[in-house]
């Protein structure tokens, strides 16, 4: 028996969510006494699989053909459901992300396994039972689920876990897989990756903005701090709606939901739809000129100020810190 881990490459490199997965879950291998291995789908390096031995993988399969460097749902499906049986695993450790939960949710009804998305704490082990706690109502809650079919799907929030490393280099070994024309039948057509110094998906730390910016001509000021955070850059929704900045930076109920360790709001009110997609974030700070805004009472700081004033000060602080 083994825990299977899913990693997910983007510009044929590792995501960070998948390295937290794969440390979370060499943990539950261990604390089962079974195996992890890993497989890797897509336009990556075998080479580089090796170094998931830092995490405490064994062995990891890899497809990297042609026709999945872009994904493609059910031939990604029918890749990890080999996986599995050639790992003769009985636990699937997934991120909670976009492609971990068209995976996750299509293995669920093939192999009528148990699903729990969204989890934030290691499972508590009793006999074939796991037990994990999961965050509900966008981050206000938690509920205690537990997984109790005999194959078991975890999906592992982003930024929830520590990357752990150790000494050690897994095996590479390729999983061939026989794709028919069905499997492939809901491939992209163009593919436009979002471009940017650090994934917005992937950030642990993310500098924000909203209409308080004033214009699009200001937003020079979010991304020199964000540079000197080594931060990601992110929006409202009326500004992306008014073109000031792409879609794919939305954060928000109908953007992007983000969890990073610290997110900063320059010129955001905070409406409910916004609070939706951020508030899982580990730290929030606020600046804003309104002290009434409704963002203050979700903020761990805020800045009552004019974000002119206030952003290039804290880029200054920030890279002072960083000398």
């Amino acid at each position: 028996m083994a825990v299977l881990i899913l990693i997910e490459c983007a510009d044929g490199q590792i995501k960070k969510s998948s390295l937290e997965v794969a440390s979370y879950g060499a943990q539950v291998a261990e604390a089962l006494g079974i195996s992890v291995a890993a497989v890797a789908i897509g336009d990556i390096n075998p080479d580089s699989l090796s170094a998931l031995g830092r995490q405490g993988i064994k062995v990891v399969y890899f497809n990297n053909e042609s026709q999945v460097k872009d994904f493609v749902a059910s031939a990604y499906v029918k890749v990890v459901a080999q996986a599995i049986q050639t790992s003769q695993a009985k636990v699937l450790i997934l991120a909670n992300s976009t492609i971990g939960a068209a995976i996750g949710s299509r293995l669920a009804v093939r192999l009528n396994a148990s699903l729990a998305t969204n989890v934030v704490s290691l499972p508590v082990i009793s006999g074939e039972t796991l037990t994990v706690r999961r965050g509900v109502f966008s981050g206000k809650a938690f509920a205690d689920v537990k997984l109790t079919a005999d194959f078991k799907i975890i999906a592992v929030k982003k930024n929830a876990f520590d990357i752990g490393e150790q000494e050690g280099s897994a095996a590479v070994e390729p999983l061939q897989v026989a794709f028919t024309e069905a499997d492939l039948a809901g491939a992209p057509q163009e593919t436009i990756r979002a471009t940017g110094k650090i994934l917005l998906t992937e950030a642990d730390k993310v500098v924000s903005g909203g209409r308080g910016m004033r214009g699009p001509e200001n937003w020079h000021l979010l991304e020199d701090l964000a540079e000197a955070l080594r931060a990601a850059t992110a929006c409202s929704k009326p500004v992306s709606d008014m073109g000031w900045r792409p879609h794919h930076e939305h954060v928000g109920q109908t953007g992007i939901t983000i969890s990073p360790n610290l997110y900063i709001a320059a010129g955001i009110s905070g409406a409910i739809q916004h609070l939706a997609g951020v508030n899982s974030s580990k730290v929030i700070v606020v600046i804003n000129k309104d002290p009434e805004a409704p963002f203050f009472k979700a903020a761990d700081y805020g800045i009552v100020g004019d974000v002119a004033e206030v952003l290039p000060k804290l880029t200054e602080a920030a890279k002072a810190l960083n000398q």
